[in-house]
């Protein structure tokens, strides 16, 4: 379970500008939620708290009952690594890597915890899952938009978090790319059963999910 208890986000360095206030939101593994509101509205720094990149002003924020905000730096970088992907909007892949390469990043931090060899085998099943198996040696420079978007995504999931966290995961997509991103990130929710979270400006993105929720004046409310 995620959860996020009247959790509020103050940027001191800006001259105390309120960003987030009192934001409560719970999700169990298998569901899934999109986040939508204005740009400055605050969605991309909630994700950011809820996958303990940032810590809240006040407030607690759990993943299967465990605070990650109080826990020593470089512990958080690991449960951080071992239970949270991310999808960002520009994919941030790494140009001089290959497509395999790309997603075995995060594997590289890795605590042992898989034995030789299984980190690499799953990657290419991540790559062949999404369209991708022809495609592993090309750099992000030899693949389109939304080939770099499912490189994205596979490393996301290459140590099958817990959560999936996604910002504008279409926002610099095509009409036909926004959907397949979208369908794939969907089904594989749907068969790896992560708690997937989306932010996004898109509202047929938005749709598709059964919990949505708005950010406006700094809080979260639930969209009708």
């Amino acid at each position: 379970m995620l959860t996020a208890r009247n959790v509020s986000k103050t940027y001191e360095s800006r001259g105390g500008v309120s960003v987030l206030e009192d934001v409560s939101l719970s999700l169990d593994r298998g569901d899934s939620a999109a986040i939508m509101g204005p740009s400055g509205s605050g969605k991309s720094t909630l994700l950011y708290l809820l996958g303990a990149l940032e810590p809240p002003t006040s407030g607690t924020i759990e993943l299967d009952g465990r605070n990650p905000y109080t826990l020593g730096e470089r512990e958080q970088a690991q449960f951080r690594s071992r239970h949270i992907g991310f999808v960002f909007q520009d994919h941030l892949l790494l140009p001089q890597l290959s497509a395999l390469d790309n997603v075995l990043v995060p594997t590289l931090a890795g605590t042992g915890d898989q034995p030789p060899g299984a980190a690499a085998q799953r990657a290419r099943e991540l790559l062949r899952e999404v369209g991708l198996e022809a495609r592993l040696e090309h750099r992000p420079a030899e693949l389109s938009g939304g080939e770099r978007q499912r490189v994205a995504i596979a490393r996301a999931l290459i140590r099958q978090p817990s959560v999936v966290l996604c910002d504008e995961p279409t926002g610099n997509l095509d009409r036909r790319s926004s959907e397949a991103v979208a369908d794939l990130l969907l089904s594989l929710h749907a068969r790896q059963r992560t708690i997937l979270i989306v932010v996004t400006h898109n509202a047929a993105l938005a749709a598709r999910f059964p919990r949505r929720y708005e950010l406006s004046d700094r809080r979260l409310v639930q969209a009708p």
